[in-house]
């Protein structure tokens, strides 16, 4: 099936990577871990990123109290590859910032873990790495957010809140990183930023009527087809720079739609979101852009535990690809991405084994791809709507096609891109 389908529902971020770290690989299983010397430097390095006050991790891991207090969730979640979020397979594909640990380093987290949490020498632990102000990339040129905080209520559904942000600018900019502050981390599961050159996100705004700014949509999606994205943020992520000479194009009378996801608490909850846009400082070449590479003609049987859709996109024109996202919904459970060079040869882009809708992530190329007009671009995913599934939204199940609402379900490869 060769399908392109340009402005569907969901992409996030544009230049983002996750957090610092690449995968290590030790020699040999440490007997005897200690935390001054074996996992405080782990944890500095890969986790604490997040996990530190005023960040997004629900708990500091800052110091040998807060680690040893969750030595056997470490162990748990590190086990089962829940946490680092990293989900892309090792080997198929190159990209920056790989956040996946070794196995020796699990298992070195397990062992401390089973042994007590033991400290060791505390005149050896490395000192807690220092983050450099408020944001990452340094004072953004423009900080865009909501007027007032949002009120969310205490129970129920997730809920898409999207803010209309009219950024005011009196020239065209270009954007080459944005980086997202939420204002409660609590509530906060993800946040898109969208462009709206048209007006069309204030005219639903104006719809809504229920007494707070912007409106709320379902699954993802904004309610019309978007001019594309600027990017956006999930825990984990970090702001990265595009590379010199390319950038997003942000026109004046472009109203930036920034749609937060929310996820409930318990309890009623207020939120202030903002978001950092980052402009070039040198003159830009290329504009770039974000291709949706979709197959929205499918449909996965009730039952089926292994459903396959795939789907081949030509080509039309060279491009370089500079970051891939796959995205699916609950029923979801791999998705594998390569290009098929006019020769036959194969190049890999990503494969994620295990989906998990909770982490959906960007993956940057650590070299920009280069690819010919004439070669495809392959993609194939498989879905479990089966009751054996435990994130299946129907039971029983039942058949499912492509739809914005959760329910539904997506078969999505976003890239960045820019022509030639």
């Amino acid at each position: 099936m060769r399908l392109i389908v340009a402005g569907s529902l969901l992409a996030l971020v544009t230049g983002l990577t996750i957090a610092t770290g690449s995968s290590r690989t030790q020699s040999a299983p440490v007997k005897n871990p200690t935390y001054a010397e074996h996992v405080a430097p782990l944890l500095n390095s890969r986790c604490v990123e997040c996990h530190r006050p005023g960040e997004v991790g629900p708990f500091s891991l800052v110091g040998y109290e807060n680690a040893k207090k969750r030595s056997s969730m470490i162990a748990a979640v590190t086990e089962s590859r829940q946490m680092p979020p990293w989900k892309a397979v090792e080997g198929y594909g190159e990209f920056h910032d790989e956040n996946r640990l070794s196995k020796e380093e699990i298992a070195m987290l397990d062992t401390w873990a089973k042994n007590g949490a033991p400290r060791g020498d505390a005149k050896k632990e490395p000192k807690a790495p220092e983050f450099s102000g408020e944001w990452s990339l340094g004072q953004p040129d423009k900080v865009i957010s909501a007027t007032q905080p949002f009120k969310l209520g205490a129970e129920g559904e997730d809920v898409y809140r999207n803010f209309v942000i009219d950024p005011g600018l009196t020239e065209t900019k270009y954007v080459t990183a944005i980086d997202v502050k939420p204002g409660n981390a609590k509530i906060v599961h993800h946040v898109i930023a969208f462009l709206d050159p048209s007006d069309q996100g204030q005219k639903l705004a104006a719809k809504q009527n229920d007494g707070q700014e912007g409106y709320t949509s379902s699954g993802g999606g904004v309610g019309f087809i978007p001019r594309g994205a600027l990017g956006g943020w999930a825990p984990g992520v970090r702001a990265r720079n595009l590379p010199d000479g390319i950038g997003y194009k942000l026109s004046p009378g472009t109203k930036i739609i920034m749609q937060v996801h929310y996820h409930k608490s318990g309890k009623e909850e207020s939120d202030l979101t903002r978001v950092g846009l980052y402009f070039a400082d040198k003159p830009v070449e290329k504009e770039c852009s974000i291709f949706w590479a979709a197959n929205p003609i499918f449909r996965i049987p009730a039952g089926a535990d292994n459903h396959r859709v795939r789907w081949d996109i030509p080509i039309p024109a060279d491009l370089t690809a500079y970051w891939v996202m796959p995205h699916m919904h609950l029923l979801g459970k791999s998705m594998k991405a390569w290009i098929k060079k006019k020769d036959g040869t194969e190049v890999p882009l990503v494969h994620v084994d295990a989906w998990d809708f909770n982490w959906q992530l960007v993956y940057s190329l650590q070299k920009p791809l280069k690819v010919q007009a004439g070669s495809t671009l392959c993609v194939e995913a498989f879905y479990d709507n089966s009751k054996g599934n435990p994130n299946n939204p129907s039971n029983p199940p039942k058949a499912v096609t492509w739809g914005e609402e959760t329910t539904d379900e997506m078969a999505l490869l976003v890239l960045n891109y820019t022509r030639g």
